[in-house]
């Protein structure tokens, strides 16, 4: 299986790279793993709506030109469908056998997703009622997917 976590912009902390280092050796037993970046735009304060939107629409071809036709598309969204880890596991699992040869999990910029990112989207999925800065999302997400295999393969891991 491969798994592509695609994202708007580049992590600046090295904590969080660290954190994400640590779940990609981790990933590497069970599955391809990859993240994809793509470059973010700037958003001025007090950006209009209209900005925004033109803002995640850019961000959004980005991330369009990154998917591939015959992936299962799976993006982080505040109104996404909300999931145990066992459930995210088993998830994982019905994605895989769909008969796609690559699941990508897309996670938008500081803005959010664009609407045709949104439309492109096979399942979307919510970590919390709470905003999280896209960078721990992305460590977040790294982290249940791990678990997610652990679980997959009845393997312990912490609760």
């Amino acid at each position: 299986m491969k798994i592509t976590i695609l994202c708007v912009g580049k992590i600046k902390e090295k904590f969080y790279r660290d954190a994400i280092a640590e779940f990609e050796k981790r990933l590497s037993r069970y599955c391809k793993f990859e993240i994809l970046e793509v470059p973010d735009e700037q958003t001025p304060d007090g950006a209009s709506p209209a900005l925004q939107t033109q803002i995640k629409d850019k961000e959004g071809c980005r991330l369009l030109s990154k998917l591939k036709d015959d992936a299962f598309v799976c993006t982080l969204e505040i109104r996404g469908k909300k999931m145990t880890s066992e459930e995210f596991s088993s998830f994982m699992e019905r994605a895989a056998v769909q008969g796609k040869s690559q699941i990508f999990f897309v996670i938008g910029g500081s803005l959010g997703l664009s609407e045709a990112v949104m439309k492109r989207s096979d399942q979307a999925v919510s970590f919390s009622d709470m905003t999280f800065p896209h960078q721990l999302m992305r460590v977040i997400l790294c982290e249940q997917i791990y678990r997610g295999f652990r679980i997959l393969n009845k393997e312990p891991y912490h609760k």
